[in-house]
């Protein structure tokens, strides 16, 4: 454009020349007037196109800027989608992660206020465009630490409902313990009864009495046994009962007792001992009987606690009279 003027000026000066060499003549004026208007026009016609054309090598470098922060603009909202997508998916994080997704936030921060600008140069988009490539080097790191981090916290969940199952079934041995545990304590707290004596006596109206095995004689039936020692039942009252079987398989009694292994028993009798812990007891008792006795084997079981702790027998036979 500068070489444009100054040609122009060279013309100008050649048409002074020639209208000092001809101002005598009255063509001349005409000539120079008539150049002068050509050179006007051609110098307008010329600044007009040379505008024109900046306008449009203008409107080019704009349209290419728009173009480029179009590109830059759509990837930032694409990573941008990305962070708030992690945002509401891992709404409660700490350490690390908490400080990672801070960071991640400020970038993209950064970026939004350059793409904002209405008029940002090239270097603040290319600038732009390196953020959003750091941006999205981070959201990756991110999700790649999340996984991780899931991960392990599946392992944690895993091995805390493992410890829970463990623990509910250390819980159901405990209580399945203290249950065999409390039973056993409960049988070993049971007395037991040996050395049983079953007589069959003779007792007349004045009180003397006689031993015989004659069931037409024998009138009552004397029983003997001890208590043995027991370091676990403590020094206490206990009631013993005992059941007598006759010859024909009925039960001597009208009394029932629930038993913990036999069920519903039958008893003739039932006894309040004072128990010494760790000591021997004797006992000893009579069941008389208001009917005639009958010949065979008498049978006598003793209960404690639900248990039957010690049996004995006696037979009575047949007499003539």
């Amino acid at each position: 454009m500068a070489y444009m003027c100054l040609k122009f000026y060279n013309l100008v000066a050649n048409i002074k020349t020639n209208f000092m060499s001809n101002e005598s003549s009255g063509n001349g004026s005409k000539i120079i007037i008539g150049v002068l208007v050509v050179a006007l026009i051609g110098s307008w016609i010329y600044f007009n196109s040379s505008k024109t054309e900046l306008v449009k090598e203008n409107d080019v470098k704009v349209a290419a800027i728009d173009s480029s922060k179009n590109v830059i603009n759509t990837a930032f909202i694409a990573a941008s989608a990305k962070v708030d997508s992690l945002n509401l998916q891992n709404t409660q994080l700490s350490g690390d992660l908490q400080t990672k997704t801070n960071e991640i936030q400020k970038l993209k921060s950064n970026i939004g206020n350059i793409l904002k600008k209405q008029n940002a140069t090239n270097k603040e988009l290319a600038e732009a465009k390196t953020l959003i490539a750091e941006l999205n080097t981070k959201v990756t790191g991110l999700v790649a630490d999340l996984e991780k981090a899931q991960a392990e916290n599946k392992q944690l969940t895993a091995k805390n409902e493992d410890l829970t199952n463990q623990n509910s079934t250390l819980n159901t041995n405990l209580s399945s313990t203290t249950k065999e545990k409390e039973r056993l304590q409960d049988i070993g707290s049971t007395l037991h009864a040996s050395t049983f004596n079953i007589e069959s006596l003779r007792v007349r109206e004045d009180g003397s009495e006689r031993k015989t095995t004659n069931a037409k004689r024998a009138n009552t039936i004397r029983i003997s046994f001890q208590l043995d020692k027991n370091k676990i039942t403590p020094s206490s009252n206990q009631d013993i009962y005992v059941c007598l079987t006759s010859p024909d398989g009925k039960a001597v009694g009208d009394a029932s007792l629930s038993t913990r292994e036999d069920g519903q028993r039958t008893y003739s009798n039932k006894l309040t001992v004072q128990y010494v812990q760790n000591a021997v007891l004797p006992v000893n008792f009579d069941i008389k009987q208001t009917s005639k006795l009958t010949e065979g084997e008498y049978k006598v079981e003793v209960y404690n606690n639900g248990f039957k702790i010690g049996e004995g027998k006696t037979t009575l036979r047949k007499g003539l009279f």
